[in-house]
């Protein structure tokens, strides 16, 4: 007889040379982000191999989604521990991780060096002229289930309202603090459905401990709190990670300026893999190789920690009506921060052209309805075009 304490199927035991190759095949050829690395995952392990049960793959995408930090790496790792215990998640998730991390580090020396050609600084002025289209476009994407998991009572709608708008108006105005603004939210929803309970100590003091770490920090311990933000911080999806980075990387430390940072954003779209390694790019600004991978080693640590010590718990964390109440606060926020980051997105744009391919990329994703790789790869080729006929690009 079954237990809660039991998964509905027991996987056989897959060879790591199985798991190196096929979690490899994924990281290579993940184009699009989290619902092309689920759908791809979801083909190997359920229709294809059949090693995991419709049941428990849905099971766990649930209960990742639940999770802080890139939701598709951890499904990842879960899916190749299910398999193979620890050594299959960590072959599993560094295979999933390295191809588009090699790409993205070797496409950061490109675009981020001292002096590149001018094609290539056409293309990032093209493709960063997109971002804040695909940004909105995240946003826009993330509703239908949020707006859906926070009920249909009245007071329960208008708060996922307020917490949208308290994402849109941190991810403007707050910066490095966003993540508190998160954190509150998911606190407050859990008070609030739960009113004759007071939140756990953790969930109350995270705020404060994030409160007293970011004014501290400074050289490379700065760039490892950005990227553990990232990582352990971040809910909502990977693009939630522009407002935690921006401020940080542009303003505050001045890794990167506002151009890169939006190529730092169009790099972690078009490169397989995480849309996380975009932390990647930050890393590289602002200690080159050596801080790339820094950044990129804390900013998925977390996603391995979670597995490696909560996997055999995930089925109590789907059941927690707690855990599920802070999500329904977080969630809505980070929406809105990711829609509030197209705001300093735009603003970063220094060149008159730009604007027009931000129009035509905002029709492209809205009206014609399509992917975001080929709205930046179809904006850098403006920008190469704009730089041929001797439009600025620089900035």
């Amino acid at each position: 007889m079954k237990t809660a304490e039991t998964e509905s199927t027991v996987p056989p035991s897959v060879g790591a040379a199985t798991i190196l190759r096929e979690w490899l095949r994924i990281g290579v050829t993940g184009f699009g982000g989290p619902p092309a690395h689920i759908s791809l995952l979801r083909r190997l392990c359920v229709s294809e191999r059949a090693w995991l049960a419709p049941e428990d793959f849905e099971d766990a995408l649930a209960t990742v989604n639940l999770l802080p930090g890139p939701a598709s790496t951890q499904l990842a790792i879960y899916c190749a521990w299910r398999l193979r215990g620890a050594l299959g998640a960590v072959i599993g998730g560094v295979s999933f991780i390295v191809p588009g991390l090699i790409a993205i580090l070797a496409l950061s020396a490109l675009f981020l060096s001292a002096d590149p050609p001018s094609w290539v600084r056409g293309a990032a002025a093209g493709a960063g002229s997109a971002v804040a289209a695909v940004a909105l476009h995240a946003a826009f994407e993330l509703v239908p289930a949020s707006w859906q998991r926070a009920g249909h009572r009245r007071a329960q709608r208008l708060r996922w309202l307020a917490y949208a708008a308290a994402g849109v108006a941190s991810a403007a105005t707050l910066g490095p603090y966003l993540v508190l603004v998160l954190l509150a939210c998911g606190v407050i929803e859990m008070a609030a459905r739960a009113p004759g309970r007071r939140p756990g100590a953790l969930a109350v003091a995270l705020p404060v401990l994030a409160r007293a770490a970011v004014p501290v920090v400074g050289g490379t311990a700065a760039l490892a709190w950005v990227a553990f933000k990232v990582g352990a911080l971040s809910y909502g999806g990977g693009f939630v990670i522009i407002p935690l980075m921006q401020s940080d990387a542009v303003q505050r430390y001045h890794w990167l300026t506002a151009g890169q940072f939006l190529n730092a954003v169009a790099l972690g779209q078009i490169t397989p893999g995480p849309v996380v390694q975009t932390v990647a790019v930050v890393g590289y600004g602002a200690a080159g190789l050596a801080g790339g991978l820094l950044a990129a080693l804390v900013a998925f640590s977390p996603s391995f920690a979670f597995v490696l010590i909560g996997g055999p718990h995930f089925h109590r964390l789907k059941a927690s009506p707690r855990a599920q109440a802070f999500l329904t606060g977080a969630g809505p926020a980070a929406i809105g921060a990711i829609a509030g980051a197209a705001v300093p997105l735009a603003l970063a744009l220094s060149h008159t052209w730009q604007l027009a391919v931000l129009a035509g990329a905002m029709a492209w994703l809205f009206g014609a309805r399509r992917g975001v790789v080929s709205t930046l790869i179809g904006a850098a080729l403006l920008g190469v075009l704009a730089a041929a006929i001797g439009l600025p690009v620089g900035g």
